[in-house]
């Protein structure tokens, strides 16, 4: 593989997994906001 693909990919690779980190943990947020709300 070629270095400039690896350059290219990396700080998209990057910018997606800490998108999605971001998403899922708002997300497990929100479902626990909504998991107490339900039990009271």
């Amino acid at each position: 593989m070629d270095l400039r693909v690896v350059v290219v990919a990396a700080p998209i690779l990057i910018a997606l997994g800490w998108a999605g980190y971001n998403i899922s943990r708002a997300a497990i947020g929100q479902l626990q906001m909504m998991l107490k709300r339900g039990e009271v």
